[in-house]
């Protein structure tokens, strides 16, 4: 199939999941979306989500109308036609065991196509509250010179927790919090200084902390703010 009528299936089939799921969560997870108008509605941007459940790959589709770009393993490309497919979706593929250097370098890559990209930074699925996060977020968006934009997912560990197959109907919600700017690079320098990826670091994680409580707020829920702020230092990469 030509990569031109491959490049409009892709883009045809982003949509229709995305308007699915825009529906089906509004009706099944009863999902409330906030702070939609911290989307940027232009430009290149990081969308840095928690991460509790599989489906919060899906939710973050919802939040803008603009296609979004995700990072998939590379095993995935392995059916030409099914890769192609994914590729125009907006996934890009990361081979298992390449150096951060390199997928570093594929992300800025993507940044540098004007779209928005979604990077979870605690790396994997957890529970309770936002812990250490991994620093390549804020190091793209120094790198890349972009914002990132924080996401408190609420809900979605008990609609769909680790181990479990079929979807609860949990109430489900989505907060978006305001944009945060790249520091700017040293003078004569084209990479960002080990000491602001940290404070970039340290910053989201407050603010993904304050939004996963804002998120988590429900009627018979105890507040949660203030009460679950992890104090832990990123870790120290190079």
């Amino acid at each position: 199939m030509r990569p031109t009528m491959m490049r409009i299936i892709g883009r045809t089939f982003y949509w229709l999941v995305r308007n699915f799921t825009s529906v089906f969560s509004r009706v099944y997870f009863r999902a409330s979306y906030e702070g939609l108008e911290n989307m940027p509605v232009t430009g290149a941007f990081i969308l840095a989500p928690v991460h509790r459940s599989n489906i919060d790959f899906a939710l973050t589709s919802v939040l803008t109308k603009r296609r979004l770009r995700y990072m998939g393993k590379e095993s995935l490309w392995k059916v030409k036609w099914f890769g192609e497919i994914i590729t125009a979706m907006g996934a890009f593929p990361v081979a298992r065991g390449t150096t951060d250097r390199e997928s570093m370098r594929r992300t800025v890559e993507i940044l540098g196509e004007g779209d928005g990209l979604v990077l979870f930074p605690e790396g994997t699925r957890t529970s309770g509250p936002v812990g250490s996060l991994f620093e390549g977020a804020a190091f793209v968006a120094s790198r890349a010179r972009v914002p990132i934009v924080p996401v408190g997912i609420g809900g979605t560990d008990r609609a769909l927790g680790k181990g479990k197959k079929v979807p609860r109907p949990v109430k489900v919600r989505v907060v978006v919090g305001p944009p945060l700017s790249a520091p700017p690079l040293p003078e004569g320098r084209r990479h960002p200084s080990r000491t602001s990826v940290h404070e970039l670091t340290r910053t989201l994680q407050g603010e993904l902390q304050r939004l996963l409580d804002q998120a988590e707020l429900r009627p018979g829920n105890p507040e949660l703010s203030g009460t679950r702020v992890n104090e832990a230092q990123p870790p120290d990469v190079s």
